[in-house]
């Protein structure tokens, strides 16, 4: 249905070059500006403007770290190269699994919509991560969700996580959907900006890939799903008049409302289209809605693209041309059909009962026009919008401040000075440990996910990384874990981005699965600061080496900044996604004993030094200073291939990766996962490694893992460790018959106890 606006036509733009347009408001400077008019030649027309500032801003564009992020492709060897299909650059990542089968991963996030309105702000973070996989030709199959909030105790908290985490359960549950696993952190530095991360993961066959790309001279351009509103426009609102009418009506919801049922019906809609080839290129709209797909479709093509917004259907009739452009309206794709497929691709929308409108066609003129009532309102090169936007080398140096904080060390602070060492005094420690907001158990988050709908989840949380069948018939399968440590990141941005790595490279292996890429979600205050620029170039360096070192590609991902309330930025958050493959996931391993593995030998491997600075333990003391854990990946890769092939042949029965928290919370973990105890002595431990026996239990030392081991396979396992030269220390048994985990001449504490101190926390505060 057309609308009548005073319409700012491309005629009318070249013939009135003075009129003020509100790009200071719509979050563009005055060079980036400047650029747009020397890019056409002209002042843009309103609907340009709409355009150049929603593609050209940090979200779309990347503008302050497309330079940094570089070194992902620059660092990636042709080993690295042979299993990735499709990398960095369209929606999402595809990776080969093998036997024909592909999978594709991404991670982003939805930070600022969460804390403005938590529930459509998580559940639209889990709406849009799940069209990037649909785009690429995949069938979603799971989603997982890193998430940081602010101080537990602090009333804003509860309504931050009870919303965000309902948003999250209420999409993914309706989608039908498993949530297999995330983090949950709690820390004053998130109060004013929470993180709310959102993972999906799809499989396919390799010929069903698609890519975002609008060729083909005479091709139609097509939108279908849900009708485009006002939500999501936020800042655009201005442009609720093409003559800037303060009197017309511009308050706009700034966050997307999202319809899960009107996904389920896409996701579906969608797999039929691609297994008929009934579309030639296919894009989600997310951020930036129309603005987005169109030029992006159009830029990535071999020609153009003509299009006639008046087309589009609305649910809101008051919109604008760029208000139209603009919208991130929940639940819409767009594809380029061939003519030949009209009819058929028309029956498909018909059968699902999805709303369509033909929007245009592709052209040849390497233009994208956008016409209204057949007025034409924008005339770009797709190019300049989509791709060949501005690229800031923003300044940035170590921090005055970074020496200093380094320097202060947990050791010598006032509570590293009195720490616990013996009997009663360890077992409270503990007991506060496993307590602690970052440590306790998730259930109450958990629960409100269907973690095992669709019957292909072989694990999920509270194990170390969620795994998912993909072949019924061979049981071929993936794993997947994300991980981040702020407090570490902060202490040294380099090896914190590697130490976050290393724990989703360690999550994955310790199931069974060998490692294959990654996807990370670059979390980070203003760019503008020089001390946070530093932080993200640091952390990008650190993690593209990891990566290089450890054979694992990164196949796409997220950059969010701007995380900070006033001048105060949030801990570098560098969230890392690890994808690994099963063989057969009915080999993975569990994070826990179970009954069955009563006297299995329980072994430590990997080696214990005295590192407590930016631990969970020192931040429960209030400390954060010194340095984080050594980085050695040489070692990480070497437990990475022991791990995997001892759970392929049987060796182990139940593997734990030792992060935060080290050996005292994977010990507490492994008892309480399947609720059978195990007697332990750390003497030999602190004898070989030289750490005192709290140490032993509370150091985050890297590249370790705990093993549960059966007696006939103890000698095996210990040939293959010793042939790799990798140190272990067997510690002890599991203890069926026993409901207590003894560290045998300190203390023990019953499984009650634990469990009592371990799931009472989030039940406390929400």
């Amino acid at each position: 249905m057309s609308q009548q606006f005073n319409i700012d036509t491309v005629e009318n733009a070249a013939a009135t070059p003075d009129t003020e347009l509100p790009w200071a408001e719509l979050g563009l400077k005055q060079n980036e500006y400047d650029d747009v008019v020397n890019v056409l030649g002209r002042r843009p027309t309103g609907a340009e403007l709409a355009m150049y500032s929603v593609m050209w801003s940090e979200h779309c564009s990347y503008k302050s770290s497309k330079n940094h992020l570089r070194q992902f492709g620059d660092k990636v060897t042709d080993e690295m190269k042979k299993d990735l299909l499709v990398g960095i650059g369209e929606n999402a990542g595809v990776t080969n699994l093998g036997d024909g089968w592909a999978v594709t991963f991404k991670i982003e996030s939805h930070n600022s919509p969460s804390f403005v309105e938590p529930y459509q702000g998580a559940a639209t973070g889990i709406g849009g991560i799940v069209r990037d996989i649909i785009s690429m030709g995949a069938r979603p199959v799971a989603v997982m969700d890193p998430l940081r909030f602010g101080a537990i105790d602090h009333p804003d908290t509860a309504r931050v996580m009870h919303g965000a985490v309902a948003g999250i359960g209420g999409y993914g549950n309706s989608l039908g959907l498993p949530n297999i696993g995330g983090e949950m952190v709690f820390d004053p530095v998130y109060q004013g900006n929470p993180l709310v991360n959102a993972l999906a993961v799809g499989v396919m066959r390799h010929e069903d890939i698609r890519l975002a790309n609008a060729s083909g001279k005479g091709n139609k351009v097509v939108l279908f799903g849900a009708r485009t509103g006002g939500d999501g426009i936020g800042g655009a609102s201005v442009l609720a008049s093409e003559s800037f009418d303060a009197t017309k009506p511009s308050k706009r919801p700034a966050v997307q409302v999202g319809d899960p049922f009107a996904e389920k019906v896409l996701i579906e809609c969608c797999l039929e289209l691609f297994k008929a080839s009934l579309v030639e290129g296919i894009q989600d709209l997310g951020a930036a809605g129309i603005s987005c797909a169109t030029s992006e479709l159009a830029s990535n093509g071999d020609g153009g693209m003509r299009v006639e917004l008046t087309n589009v259907l609305l649910r809101d009739p008051t919109l604008t041309p760029g208000e139209i452009l603009m919208s991130e309206s929940q639940e819409r794709m767009m594809a380029v059909v061939s003519p030949e497929n009209l009819e058929a691709f028309e029956a498909v929308m018909d059968k699902w009962a999805v709303e369509y409108s033909w929007l245009g066609e592709v052209t040849d003129t390497e233009r994208l026009v956008i016409t209204w009532d057949d007025e034409v309102i924008v005339d770009v090169d797709p190019r300049t919008v989509a791709h060949d936007g501005p690229v800031y080398d923003r300044p940035y140096a170590r921090p005055d401040w970074q020496d200093a904080l380094q320097a202060d060390t947990f050791r010598a602070s006032p509570a590293g000075l009195t720490l616990p060492s013996l009997g009663e005094e360890l077992k409270d420690a503990v007991l506060e440990l496993v307590a602690s907001p970052n440590m306790c158990d998730k259930s109450w988050i958990t629960n409100q996910f269907d973690r095992y709908v669709g019957g292909n989840t072989a694990l999920a949380s509270p194990d170390d990384a969620g795994v998912v069948r993909v072949d019924e018939e061979t049981g071929m399968g993936v794993a997947l874990a994300t991980d981040a440590n702020g407090r570490y990141a902060y202490l040294d941005p380099y090896h914190g981005s590697q130490l976050a790595l290393a724990e989703a490279f360690r999550n994955v292996a310790t199931t069974g699965a060998v490692p294959l890429a990654v996807s990370d979600c670059l979390n980070f205050g203003s760019p503008e600061d020089p001390d946070v620029m530093w932080q993200l170039a640091e952390a990008i360096r650190g993690l593209s080496d990891a990566c290089m070192e450890l054979g694992i590609p990164v196949t796409g991902g997220n950059v969010s900044l701007y995380n900070q309330t006033g001048t105060t930025p949030i801990h570098p958050s560098p969230v890392v996604a690890v994808l690994g493959r099963f063989d057969d996931v009915a080999r993975r391993t569990p994070s826990g004993w179970h009954s069955s593995a009563d006297g299995q030998a329980i072994y430590l491997m990997g080696t214990t030094a005295d590192e407590l600075d930016g631990s969970e333990f020192a931040n429960l003391r209030g400390h954060l200073g010194g340095l984080p854990p050594t980085v050695d990946l040489a070692a990480e890769k070497l437990l990475g291939d022991l791990l995997v092939n001892a759970s392929r042949d049987g060796m182990i029965d139940a593997a734990h990766d030792l992060s935060e928290g080290g050996l005292a919370a994977a010990l507490v973990e492994m008892s309480l996962r399947y609720g059978v105890g195990a007697r332990v002595a750390l003497q030999d431990l602190c004898d070989r490694d030289g750490v005192d026996v709290f140490t032993a239990l509370f150091s985050e030392s890297q590249a370790r893992a705990v093993v549960a081991v059966p007696r006939s396979e103890e000698v095996r396992f210990k040939d293959m460790t010793t042939a790799r030269d990798f140190p272990v220390v067997r510690l002890g048994i599991v203890d069926a018959a026993s409901d207590s985990l003894d560290i045998q001449g300190q203390f023990s504490a019953t499984l009650e106890e634990l469990r009592t101190a371990h799931e009472g926390t989030l039940p406390k505060y929400f």
